[in-house]
């Protein structure tokens, strides 16, 4: 009883303050925090008040903090504290950091069904409907660190762990086959933090890099030791696995040479978080309290709050637009539950944004689905950020090397290499000559290119050979083995591979490749839309069906309240007989028909021979030229376009398109990588098309890009080729008769292929790097899409300008809307001129009823008959005077 009452005053409090008063709705998010965490305590406070002053953010509604501090490890006190703040009536909660609480407070929060947002490393992935969780995926975490060992190309190492936790992120890390031609020893490190003895075995086995899982807090320790027992030299290479590296001191280390690489997922330069912690450091010194060094810098978990909260205010605005969203408080004793907690949590799970942490968007598990770590490095000037890694493409080193012509270039230096290719215009292609070519001389193209000027910069010689069996290279899911150019790599019969050679993650396992030297992704090559006859009915294109059919509606709407107003007006009712000053009847030039005749001829720009007299007629009359004058307008401006651009009709315009029809097939390369992609997706989409192109009879699949072309060009527009965006740009500067349908279907890169583990590919990255800062790459690009082989063929016939559209009820609605006021305001004035005509007549004439006037004139007007009105006339036989009245008329006498 006491709960519904405390319910019903929260809900009485919240509709008199908020809707009463037109007061943004107050959501109440609860945090929970371990005892120490007053960083976290503030960025959580932090970000509400930042979410609150951007109204752009949450415009209806505001956050309000409710949070609570919980020992650390202590279940019971937490599972209080959370259903306390259920009580109060939270939306959402955040934290703990600690794994024994953050498991018990979940349970609460499922059976309520209410939203739980973590940041904190969770290795049980089987995640509950109402959990987000911010820390990256401790796949996606191991995957990283997996290719920054990797690019170390280390064949030993020590790693050292603190916890139970750190033994399975490296389980994670380890279990893959990059590690497997690895020799490593682990240890433990010892609760006492006296970690020199361990340090000193590690000294005597010789081991130079050494991988160290551990607390920020307990990592300086380890540092200082490290460097008191010598070995911060720059013989030693450290791999440190916590995000937090940029707030420990390391000033002491920077200057001994000593390699310390590590990834962070926040940039503490970046202005969004410098403001962040500035801000925090201000409000904190205006209550008095001390700020330390080591707090002036933005933690991971800090920014997780922040962009947690950011996610949440993005949700529930999102949610609130949808519905009106009244949070009630809950108790963990009832099965009641959340009304909207199911709907903010799937909110949540839909929001893609760009935080401080990077891009968050979630899996359906509620786990951070796509994470870009960055890549930083000790060096005398500080941490500095050398590269990055994306899940998809892999870690890319941005760092400047030495430069290219001095030592670190003498590994390929007068070396010859091997180099596969295939042949695909414009990337590779045999020279046109009347004279037999032999050698390197035979080709040319974009990527032939490309190798040549690599093979400057690095001083190497190179031999082309094209690929035995005409395939880039894919692994066939049975056996296992691969095709194409990566199976030569593999096999040792040739030294790299280039063409339009796509990065995948499936090749990438296989080979090594170099950073990309051109980007691109899968689009659609298809016929060019035909010319559309002219149709019989072209004059009623420049409007859409709706506006024709508003414009009928107004026309004859406007035409009624024309015959109904100048009925009721007394001043449009005149005497036909101007010779006879006592007519027995008036005539009204507004019948029905006049009255459409007069908007007809208006609509026409003809006019006619009628005009209003009365106010109220004339308003009308006004607000419906003003109407016609802008439709007729629109019209004539709109027609002139459709009449001089030519319509262009495409049965398809996207891939959502291709799936929903039958009658146009399409396809792809069968053993190239767009196939492979459209086979291996997991989006719906994707995986009809992969199905229909299997499925189609004849065959959807081609051998290769340039057959693949041709049949698109000979099928009439009943096929369609899936095939990568940068050679459909070549195809359709040479081919006036194709076209590229929508955008991009997915993002990719082209590489040069290496042998796995090669020593060249740091070098042939540096290449590539430069090649691009010197614009060397597009300059190349333009020369075979623009210049060369019949580029620019058909620059004039794609540069022309697109159809006219046709205009809607959006583009002339407000028109519309004029007309509607404007009728409403003459109806309005003749009410009021009826009005005044009868009161005027009233007063004249003491023996005439003001209500019975009025009655017998609404009877006249609502019976809508004839167009000839009678004179009615009273007789007061006591004062022995005729009285003449003429009812509604200009006509008064005495």
């Amino acid at each position: 009883m006491k709960e519904k009452y405390y319910v019903f005053v929260l809900s009485l409090f919240n509709c008199l303050f908020c809707n009463v008063f037109g007061l943004p709705d107050v959501i109440r998010i609860g945090g929970l925090f371990d005892s120490g965490d007053a960083r976290d305590e503030a960025a959580f406070k932090y970000a509400v008040e930042r979410v609150n002053g951007q109204r752009n953010v949450l415009p209806k509604n505001r956050l309000a903090v409710q949070f609570e501090r919980l020992p650390w490890g202590d279940s019971f006190f937490a599972s209080e504290r959370v259903c306390q703040l259920l009580r109060v009536g939270v939306a959402g909660i955040f934290g703990p950091q600690s794994s024994e609480t953050s498991g018990h407070i979940q349970s609460v929060c499922d059976a309520l069904e209410v939203p739980h947002l973590e940041m904190r490393w969770r290795t049980n992935q089987n995640r509950d409907a109402f959990a987000l969780n911010l820390y990256p995926a401790p796949d996606t975490f191991a995957k990283a660190y997996a290719a920054l060992l990797k690019a170390k190309e280390w064949k030993s190492m020590a790693i050292l762990y603190d916890d139970v936790e750190g033994l399975t992120k490296l389980h994670l890390l380890l279990k893959g086959r990059s590690f497997s031609d690895t020799k490593f020893v682990i240890y433990q490190l010892v609760e006492d933090n006296n970690f020199r003895p361990l340090l000193r075995q590690i000294q005597r086995g010789g081991e130079k890099n050494i991988l160290i899982d551990c607390s920020v807090e307990r990592l300086e320790i380890l540092l200082k030791q490290v460097q008191q027992i010598g070995m911060m030299t720059s013989e030693y290479s450290y791999v440190l696995t916590t995000l937090d590296l940029h707030t420990i001191n390391l000033e002491d280390y920077q200057y001994g040479g000593t390699n310390i690489t590590a990834l962070r997922l926040v940039d503490p330069t970046k202005p969004e978080s410098a403001s962040l912690v500035s801000d925090w450091v201000q409000s904190e010194q205006r209550y008095g309290r001390r700020i330390n060094n080591s707090d002036m810098t933005i933690t991971t978990r800090m920014a997780m709050i922040y962009d947690g909260v950011v996610l949440f205010a993005k949700a529930l605005h999102e949610l609130d637009r949808s519905q009106d969203v009244n949070i009630r408080p809950l108790s963990c004793d009832s099965a009641d539950t959340s009304t909207f907690g199911n709907s903010l949590a799937n909110y949540m799970r839909l929001v893609e944004m760009e935080g401080l942490t990077g891009v968050i968007k979630f899996d359906t598990r509620g786990v951070r689905s796509y994470t870009v770590f960055d890549i930083v490095e000790l060096t005398e000037d500080g941490l500095n950020k050398v590269g990055n890694w994306e899940p998809y493409l892999g870690i890319n080193l941005t760092r400047r090397f030495i430069p290219l012509e001095e030592v670190k270039s003498e590994g390929l230096r007068n070396k010859t290499m091997i180099v596969t290719t295939i042949l695909s215009p414009p990337y590779a292609m045999l020279k046109e000559s009347p004279e037999q070519l032999i050698g390197n001389d035979r080709f040319e193209g974009m990527a032939i290119d490309v190798i040549d000027e690599v093979s400057k910069l690095l001083g190497f010689n190179y031999t082309y050979r094209i690929v035995e069996d005409n395939a880039w290279g894919n692994r066939n899911k049975e056996t296992g083995q691969w095709n194409g150019m990566i199976k030569e790599i593999l096999d040792g019969a040739t030294d790299m591979a280039i063409g339009d050679l796509s990065i995948n993650f499936e090749r990438e396992e296989a080979v090594d490749f170099t950073m990309p030297w051109m980007n691109t992704g899968i689009s659609i090559l298809y016929k060019k839309p035909q010319k559309a006859p002219p149709s019989l009915f072209s004059f009623m294109s420049p409007f859409s069906l709706s506006v024709w059919i508003w414009m009928s509606i107004a026309y004859v709407g406007v035409s009624v309240v024309l015959y109904m107003i100048a009925r009721l007006s007394p001043y449009e009712w005149y005497n036909p007989y101007p010779c006879i000053e006592d007519p027995d009847v008036l005539e009204n030039q507004f019948n029905l028909l006049n009255s459409m005749w007069f908007t007809l001829g208006s609509l026409m720009q003809q006019g006619s021979d009628i005009a209003p007299k009365a106010v109220s007629t004339r308003m009308v009359g006004g607000i419906w030229w003003f109407f016609t004058l802008i439709m007729i307008s629109s019209y004539t401006a709109n027609l002139a376009a459709f009449l001089t651009v030519e319509r262009m009709v495409s049965p398809i315009n996207s891939a959502e398109d291709l799936v929903k029809q039958t009658k146009i097939k399409y396809g792809g390369v069968l053993t190239g990588s767009t196939v492979a992609f459209f086979r291996d997706s997991k989006i719906p989409t994707y995986k009809k098309m992969y199905e229909s192109m299997s499925a189609a009879k004849p065959s959807a699949f081609v051998n290769s890009n340039p057959e693949g072309v041709e049949r698109v060009q000979n099928s009439n527009g009943l096929y369609a080729f899936l095939m990568e965006s940068s050679s459909i740009e070549f195809q359709i500067e040479r081919k006036c008769d194709l076209t590229q349908i929508g955008g991009q279907l997915d993002f990719k890169g082209y590489g040069i292929a290496l042998k796995p583990g090669s020593p060249y590919r740091s070098i042939m990255n540096e290449a590539i790097l430069k090649l691009q800062e010197t614009n060397r790459l597009l300059i190349l690009k333009n020369r075979w899409w623009k210049e060369k082989r019949g580029g620019g063929r058909c620059k004039d016939e794609a540069s022309g300008s697109g159809a006219a559209s046709e205009l809607a009820l959006a583009n002339v609605g407000g028109v519309f809307l004029v007309l509607v006021c404007g009728m409403s305001v003459g109806a309005i004035v003749a009410v009021l001129e009826s009005l005044f005509k009868i009161w005027r007549n009233c007063s004249n004439d003491k023996t005439i009823d003001f209500k019975q006037e009025l009655k017998e004139e609404m009877k006249f007007v609502l019976k809508c008959a004839g167009n000839t009105k009678p004179v009615r006339r009273r007789m007061n036989d006591t004062d022995s005077k005729k009285y003449y009245r003429a009812s509604s008329s200009t006509i008064d006498r005495i």
